[in-house]
């Protein structure tokens, strides 16, 4: 067996799914064994790049000169190399393989996404984890070759950086690829979208054209998916808003005039024809005051739903729950910009039961026991004992530590994951949370540093009234669609002739969605993944009884420190009855597309 076996395009039979089984079987059975020949193999071919030979690695491939000589890094870390390849740089630095692209992270760095570096090669990597999916679901949910997948899936804001190479996210960089766009016929993978719906770069009308076709299809469609479950929640209520005119032009077989890219026009030709009675069933599900089970009505067949239900995207799955009649929701495989990590073995599980088995084929695994997990920072500090994938132990909390192909070592993901249990010799891990995520809606990440900046920046504006925040919390508010974020403010005015008034509370919550990062103010403008931001301004006396309550559940009176966020919700009940206003953002912020990178 070599590293790469399997890279290859995705299976359309049963004979290839069992193939796709077998290789699982035979990788997470040589776990330790895999992954020291992925080590050997990366260490090996990167061995005269810059980065390496500043760690005087000698050419050695083997661990223990790997642990010994390669530090544990953050972001920041390797920030300056990653910035020199952006500027035009391709001597190798990071990778002996030309960077193809820069790969843009959720997560944010000063305010701004990451660039992670990427190598062609890995579009096949990815290729064979999604070429998995299939034949493990195809276990649970036998017969999905009979139908379609209504999949919502969409392309992001791109932009290049100085030496040319283009800056995207790893989704956009797949959707945009050969490997995506000519993929070849899979009964299993059959989608109700065209390629040209998908890849539109405008959001409304991409939508509304995976929507158009999902409705034509709607008895053959088998499953129903987005990325993240608040992906597919803005699904449903785009259709909310949107089935009238959906209606009509189903009924007249005829393309709304709002839809005007060239390329989404012509594809549609092939799916638009007159359906009145369609038309009018629609309309009448859909006009009615109760949308529970809106899913399974106009997509009667819909076996299960495919989204992330895992992490932060776990406050949606009431709302899934509602809307779907209470479907199974399968969580089908782990990912990030920085590497694709591996699959779900029992999809159609609960989704608190979800775990995932790290593929020791996709990179090398390392994992920091979550107790020294703080004591690494940057290069100069001290490296801690790291353990590798297949010596994890089972009930531990550890943060993930990868080492890639295309260029980073031994670099801290952020992830806190919790082993469940294993499969053969490969771990299973349950996602536990991100690291130092504060509030999080959709693909957006908020540290408390930052939501403290953008409080402090909001109070500038109460000075003219001498009024000031005595204490605040936040909320990430899913019960609307899209999520919001709500930021509880105690205010001390000392004049209330001169109280802040509702125009300036306003422009208060337009100031603190300015001081976020890119990733937030990208989901408010271009992706309309994240409402408009909300400040509830509570009683004098609110914080005390927060703290009051908290101390009667057993809180320790002197370690106490008002949470900068609650997602309890007694404490959030307690705090929204003791609002006094609410104040909503009234416009969206400032995004452009990053233009200098």
């Amino acid at each position: 067996m070599t590293v790469d076996s399997g890279l290859r395009s995705a299976p359309a039979s049963l004979e290839e799914h069992e193939k796709a089984l077998q290789l699982i079987e035979e990788v997470t059975s040589n776990c330790d064994a895999v992954q020291e020949k992925v080590l050997a193999e990366i260490l090996s071919r990167n061995a005269e790049t810059e980065y390496l030979k500043r760690c005087r690695l000698n050419r050695r491939t083997d661990r223990e000169a790997f642990k010994s000589k390669v530090p544990v890094i953050t972001y920041d870390d390797i920030q300056p190399e990653i910035q020199r390849i952006a500027n035009g740089n391709f001597s190798p630095i990071l990778s002996a393989q030309p960077i193809s692209e820069f790969l843009t992270s959720s997560g944010t760095s000063a305010g701004e996404r990451k660039l992670m570096p990427t190598i062609q090669e890995e579009l096949d990597r990815r290729q064979l984890l999604y070429s998995l999916l299939m034949p493990v679901m195809n276990l649970y949910m036998p017969g999905l070759d009979k139908g379609k997948a209504l999949y919502f899936l969409f392309v992001k804001a791109e932009t290049k950086t100085r030496g040319g190479l283009v800056a995207r996210p790893v989704l956009t960089s797949y959707y945009k690829s050969e490997h995506f766009k000519n993929r070849p016929y899979d009964p299993y993978n059959v989608m109700t979208s065209p390629n040209d719906a998908i890849l539109c770069p405008d959001s409304f009308q991409s939508m509304y054209a995976q929507m158009l076709c999902g409705l034509y299809q709607r008895r053959e469609v088998l499953r129903i998916g987005a990325v993240f479950a608040s992906g597919l929640l803005r699904a449903i209520r785009f259709l909310e808003l949107n089935y009238k005119q959906l209606c009509l032009d189903i009924a007249s077989g005829t393309l709304s005039p709002r839809i005007t890219d060239p390329s989404v026009r012509a594809c549609m030709s092939a799916t638009l024809k007159p359906d009145p009675e369609l038309a009018a069933f629609i309309n009448n599900e859909c006009s009615k005051d109760c949308w529970e089970g809106i899913i399974t009505r106009i997509w009667p067949n819909a076996k299960y739903l495919e989204v992330i239900v895992t992490g932060a995207m776990a406050q949606y799955i009431p709302t899934l729950d509602y809307y779907s009649g209470g479907l199974p929701k399968a969580c089908t495989m782990y990912a990030s910009s920085e590497c694709y990590f591996g699959v779900n073995l029992r999809p159609i599980c609960k989704p608190s039961e979800v775990c995932y088995t790290i593929l020791p084929n996709m990179a090398y695994f390392e994992f920091i026991p979550l107790e020294s997990s703080g004591s690494v920072s940057s290069r100069s500090s001290p490296i801690p004992r790291l353990v590798d994938l297949a010596h994890v132990e089972v009930g531990k909390e550890y943060e993930l530590v990868i080492t890639t192909y295309s260029g980073l070592y031994r670099y801290r993901v952020g992830d806190v994951l919790y082993v469940a249990g294993f499969h053969n010799s490969a771990p299973q891990f349950r996602f536990v949370r991100r690291k130092n995520v504060l509030l999080s809606i959709d693909s957006d990440k908020t540290d408390e540093s930052e939501l403290q900046r953008a409080i402090e920046n909001a109070s500038a504006l109460l000075c003219g009234f001498d009024a000031s925040i005595v204490e605040y919390t936040s909320f990430a508010d899913t019960k609307t669609i899209p999520g919001h974020y709500v930021i509880y403010w105690e205010l001390m005015v000392k004049n209330p002739g001169n109280s802040p008034s509702h125009e300036v509370l306003s422009q208060c919550c337009l100031t603190m969605e300015e001081s976020l990062n890119s990733v937030y103010r990208q989901g408010r403008v271009a992706d309309n993944s994240i409402g408009p931001l909300e400040i509830r301004v509570v009683k004098n006396g609110t914080f005390e009884e927060v703290m009051d309550y908290a101390i009667s559940r057993g809180a320790s009176i002197n370690q106490y420190k008002v949470p900068r966020c609650v997602n309890f919700m007694p404490i959030v009940e307690l705090l929204d009855s003791r609002v006094v206003s609410a104040h909503f953002s009234p416009s969206p912020p400032h995004w452009t597309p990053e233009r200098r990178l």
